[in-house]
């Protein structure tokens, strides 16, 4: 069926006793429909095994569709499905109208599914875009943000491949996605070169969690800036955790119940700053004249407290622009790199300060 619509053929029918259809072609090819259109049209962009086997299958089934069907196949939706890990995040908030905004100006519409970071509802909510027939999917974060990408939900992922292109914003090793990804490496190092020229060496690195990739590349350019420095600092001052207020509060009461007193704090994101902020005080000490507090995201959330929050900027309009951009290269059957950076930049706020001088 396409559109309410069957595609017929006119040729042998099927063993239902049906006229056979292009998604009858192409279920037993294990290939798209839009793969089967392609050759239809003899364009160039199908690898030549899957050719192979579809040409197979017109041939067995006399296969000859007519006109008004050829038109019908290759009609696209129009619509790219986006799943995102949890939409109440400001970050992935943020991300998706860019990508809206973004796709509305190239004559496409957007279909949030939202997994709650459930793993196992990122395997039925890819399926049910797929089947929704939307022309390419975009994942933001659960399964495709693990540094250790897990082996079953790569076959799977393969599996919808086969029908629909998937672009992800971290990365599926052993998958044929593409990425886009925000640079962590160059994040973590403007945060950390910010935090020199303000003459600070006790800084604390609060939340995430090292099986996650970009935390993990976070991580090691802040222990690889420190090292350049020659500072050793305990294990304490670096506090992993989850991505929300409890974890930087929790995280900045441990470090100060350790004895210890850094003069700068990274948090993972503004929430866990909010909670680190929210420690610091109740301890009795100033931001950012005694503790400097710098985050990432750079969403709405920075203007909302006092001080305004020094947080890395993602950029989400150039970040949605290139995700669209490169979703529909894909679509189109375009050659584009497996792999593409987004570029981010610090915008300084209210937060961070020279270090203060000892007593």
């Amino acid at each position: 069926m396409y559109g309410g619509r069957e595609i017929t053929m006119e040729g042998n029918k099927g063993n239902e006793g049906r006229p056979v259809t292009i998604y009858d072609i192409a279920k037993e090819a294990n290939v798209s429909a839009a793969t089967v259109s392609r050759v239809l049209t003899n364009s160039t962009n199908v690898r030549s095994d899957k050719k192979e086997r579809i040409l197979t299958l017109m041939e067995k089934y006399n296969f000859r569709p007519n006109a008004m069907a050829r038109g019908l196949v290759d009609t696209k939706s129009k619509t790219i499905g986006i799943m995102v890990a949890d939409i109440r995040n400001p970050f992935y908030a943020e991300a998706f109208v860019a990508c809206e905004a973004a796709a509305k100006q190239c004559g496409y519409t957007v279909l949030l599914c939202n997994s709650y970071c459930d793993k196992e509802q990122e395997k039925i909510l890819l399926e049910k875009l797929v089947e929704k027939r939307v022309d390419a999917v975009i994942q933001m974060g659960g399964r495709a943000d693990e540094a250790l990408t897990n082996e079953d939900y790569a076959d799977y992922v393969n599996r919808m491949l086969q029908n629909t292109p998937i672009l992800v914003t971290g990365k599926l090793d052993g998958t044929g996605c593409y990425q886009v990804q925000i640079d962590a490496v160059q994040s973590m190092e403007l945060i950390m070169d910010h935090l020199k020229e303000l003459g600070h060496e006790r800084i604390a690195f609060l939340g995430g969690l090292s099986s996650v990739v970009s935390t993990a590349q976070k991580a090691a350019v802040y222990d690889r800036k420190l090292a350049e420095r020659g500072i050793a600092l305990g294990r304490f001052y670096r506090q992993e955790g989850n991505y929300d207020y409890g974890t930087g509060y929790g995280a900045m009461n441990a470090i100060f119940d350790a004895g210890g007193r850094p003069t700068a704090v990274i948090a993972i994101n503004e929430t866990t700053a909010i909670g680190a902020m929210a420690s610091i005080r109740e301890h009795g000490l100033d931001i950012p004249s005694d503790i400097s507090v710098v985050s990432y995201d750079n969403t709405y959330l920075t203007e909302l407290f006092t001080p305004r929050l020094t947080s890395v900027d993602y950029d989400y309009k150039k970040f949605g622009e290139k995700l669209i951009e490169t979703v529909l290269a894909l679509i189109e059957g375009k050659e584009v790199p497996k792999s593409q950076y987004v570029k981010t930049n610090l915008v300084v706020r209210e937060t961070t300060a020279r270090v203060k001088a000892e007593p």
